[in-house]
């Protein structure tokens, strides 16, 4: 079995930006796809944010930062990817979208081993390997964000995917990435946000009920409990489109109330109130 070099990323907001840097960071010649071409400078600017903080921090020099970018390549042709080895998408958390997305992968893809990867936390992998051609080939590989920051993976294999593609990601992320991973059955949400997500939306409840305000609700578990950030905050930073998105693709799996979002966070993304990348949220970020 062939060692991966080369990958391929789609998508490049915070979570493709960071799998971009990881891999360039990791000797990886990456390959960046994005929707359109206007959005290639956005797309380079992103990543070369994300290599720059870890400079700023120290955990990257600035001569080790320029070669990491040399090796990052930006695109709107998915064309670009029919070398590619492991391929991962990273686009919105919506079904319709990776699966089309997915299949566009899988028709530009040559080798026979390629990895095709989703970035979901919430959509059963079944569901995203349907309307491809090799379902053997799919598997989920959730990262975290800050991707570089974060050192978890969660891995999930559909009840058609292949013995070699698992093995052949799990090596990929843990040996060459560094990544721990755990792994998940083949369910909405997985571990992670399977635990999460009801925690998030009890304290979304506990502010629309007026049990108490966003600042005591975060105090009390930061303060009381260790946690680094509060439920609220949390909420914000993760933002809160996707923890909709996240929320009702588990509620359709499982029909429990404590999945479902509550009214105030729908109606805070209908106003446009996601969190911390619009400046507000359940916290305000505008100052």
């Amino acid at each position: 079995m062939e060692e991966i070099r080369r990958v391929g990323v789609v998508g490049c907001g915070a979570m493709g930006a960071g799998l971009a840097d990881i891999c360039a960071q990791a000797g990886l010649d990456v390959s960046v796809v994005v929707s359109a071409r206007t959005s290639v400078a956005r797309a380079q600017a992103r990543v070369a944010k994300s290599a720059d903080n870890r400079v700023r921090k120290g955990t990257l020099s600035e001569e080790d930062r320029d070669a990491l970018l040399d090796r990052v390549s930006f695109t709107d042709d998915f064309a670009a990817l029919t070398d590619r080895q492991f391929v991962v998408e990273a686009v919105p958390e919506d079904e319709e979208t990776k699966l089309l997305v997915l299949k566009q992968v899988d028709a530009a893809t040559e080798a026979d081993d390629v990895v095709i990867a989703s970035t979901t936390s919430s959509i059963p992998i079944m569901k995203l390997a349907r309307g491809v051609e090799r379902p053997d080939r799919v598997i989920g590989a959730h990262f975290f964000n800050p991707v570089p920051a974060m050192p978890l993976v969660e891995l999930t294999a559909s009840l058609l995917t292949g013995d070699d593609t698992r093995t052949r990601t799990e090596n990929f992320v843990t040996e060459v990435l560094g990544k721990r991973v755990v792994w998940c059955q083949d369910r909405a949400g997985f571990v992670v946000n399977s635990l999460l997500v009801p925690y998030l939306l009890s304290a979304i409840r506990m502010l629309e009920s007026g049990f108490a305000g966003a600042e005591d609700i975060d105090a009390g578990m930061e303060l009381g409990c260790a946690h680094p950030m509060g439920p609220l905050r949390l909420a914000d930073l993760i933002g809160l489109d996707v923890l909709t998105a996240v929320s009702r693709a588990m509620y359709e799996e499982y029909k429990e109330p404590l999945y479902s979002p509550p009214p105030l966070l729908l109606r805070m993304v209908d106003a446009g109130l996601l969190g911390r990348k619009t400046g507000r949220g359940f916290h305000d970020y505008r100052r």
